[in-house]
């Protein structure tokens, strides 16, 4: 029945000797109707953009009771971000609906006095000079998946997704916790939030109604087992630290001695919880999906994996690498960047207006959904050359993108608090495992991206891994 209102567009990829274009959904030449573009919201909210949001510029329009505007020009997203994100600083109902189950007050999803107080400690605990203490266990985990790897029997086939978030959850969960996770805790995560995603609401019709708050989400059967997965993991590692089994250098050790230190600052146990899992989540979540997505690339791009594979090489000497190399591997950087560029994890930023604004010759109302969208903006045909084919080296020497172009971890105070650290798991990781092994998918036919809350392989990625 729905098929009559609603057909998915048909997924592009296209490839030749010296180029790639990773799957995209082809753009829409004729908009929706207003059922349609409900159903795709459900269904896949990068699906069914039109043909012209895949140029600069701001374009506005309704559903129902509520203005909607794309920003998707440089000197706008400014505007938004920066200059006036006092006005644009609350996330929209649908993401804090979606995420406040999972995450309660989490600074990602907070705004006001809680995200005022909160940030500068997070920002502080994730900040780069940190790094040399993170490093260890960051190398610690990626060599062990390498030994794994290693061990497998040749041409087995294993889901990349299933494996890079199992990666990106040790590493996450040591650091965070300075305890170990294991692999069926992270498993528990990992499959967790795959069916949380599944069963979430990120429409919110009461929003479009008029609700400026929208509504709470119905919180389904499967969005409770979901929410439960994740949540007992982690009220499991953050009791057990509290009770004295962690590191005192882990992050949840620092917020710990911060709310001794500081109680003014309001951090229960309950905020404590909040926090330290919109870290995990967002700090395994987001790495996860971009190097999965960073394999699929580099599978299809064998000029590129080919120079990645050079200066792996001719760098490291055959050692394995540490964090004090990541400064010296600029071919790898520059293909995290790319991947970044064509699949941003959280490829719509959304915002709430909090009161009327006027942003160039539009009229912004009080309430409105203002949408920053990295993965319009990163493909936008009048920004960038050949927008939608993967070619690492426009992020080499001086080639770097135009201010406000480029927007994978958002851009001004509500910037990614984790961004270095994040970054540089990602090129270590890469450098750690592109070192001894190529991935091979293995699925005929594109790879479809799709995104609830973040973006991900529609049914993972499943793939050989082949020595070199």
């Amino acid at each position: 029945m729905l098929s009559l209102f609603y057909k998915p567009q048909p997924i592009i990829e296209e490839r030749g000797e010296s180029h790639f274009v990773p799957a995209h959904p082809l753009p829409r030449q004729k908009p929706l109707g207003l059922l349609g573009m409900a159903i795709g919201a459900r269904r896949n909210l990068i699906g069914d953009w039109m043909a012209q949001h895949y140029r600069s510029g701001v374009d506005s329009f309704r559903m129902l009771n509520r203005q909607i505007v794309v920003v998707n020009a440089p000197e706008a997203v400014k505007h938004v971000m920066v200059t006036h994100n006092a006005i644009y600083e609350r996330k929209s109902p649908q993401m804090r609906r979606a995420l406040e189950y999972l995450l309660g007050d989490g600074l990602f999803i907070s705004d006001g006095k809680t995200w005022q107080r909160r940030r500068p400690l997070v920002a502080d605990i994730v900040h780069k000079n940190r790094l040399p203490a993170f490093a260890p266990t960051m190398e610690d985990v990626a060599g062990a998946l390498a030994a794994r790897w290693a061990a497998r029997e040749l041409g087995d086939s294993v889901d990349m997704l299933a494996e890079m978030a199992e990666l990106t959850a040790e590493i996450i969960a040591r650091t965070v916790f300075g305890s170990q996770l294991g692999a069926k805790a992270a498993n528990q995560v990992i499959s967790g939030f795959t069916e949380y995603q599944k069963h979430v609401d990120s429409f919110n019709l009461g929003y479009f109604l008029g609700s400026d708050e929208g509504w709470a989400i119905r919180r389904s059967r499967g969005l409770r087992q979901g929410a439960e997965r994740v949540q007992k993991v982690i009220d499991e590692v953050v009791n057990r630290h509290l009770q004295g089994d962690g590191d005192d250098d882990s992050m949840l050790q620092l917020l710990v001695k911060r709310r001794a230190k500081s109680p003014e600052l309001g951090l229960d146990v309950e905020a404590l919880r909040n926090e330290a899992a919109t870290i995990f989540m967002a700090g395994h979540e987001t790495t996860a999906s971009l190097l999965t997505w960073c394999w699929y690339c580099l599978a299809n791009a064998p000029w590129a994996e080919g120079a990645l594979h050079r200066e792996l090489d001719d760098v490291l000497g055959g050692r394995p690498p540490q964090v004090s190399d990541v400064a010296n591997l600029p071919y790898a950087r520059a293909v995290i960047e790319e991947t970044l560029r064509l699949y941003p994890p959280v490829p719509i930023l959304s915002r709430q207006a909090s009161q009327t604004d006027r942003l160039g010759n539009l009229d912004i109302e009080k309430g409105a959904l203002v949408l920053v969208i990295p993965w319009l903006l990163h493909r936008a045909e009048d920004l960038w050359d050949k927008p939608r084919h993967f070619m690492p080296k426009r992020f080499l020497g001086e080639a770097r993108p135009k201010p406000y172009c480029y927007v994978p971890f958002a851009v001004g105070p509500r910037i990614c608090a984790g961004l270095a650290f994040g970054l540089t798991e990602a090129i270590l990781c890469l450098a750690t495992l592109a070192q001894r092994f190529r991935v091979r998918p293995v699925a005929e036919g594109p790879v479809e991206p799709v995104c609830r809350l973040t973006l991900r392989p529609k049914n993972g990625l499943v793939a050989r891994v082949e020595a070199r």
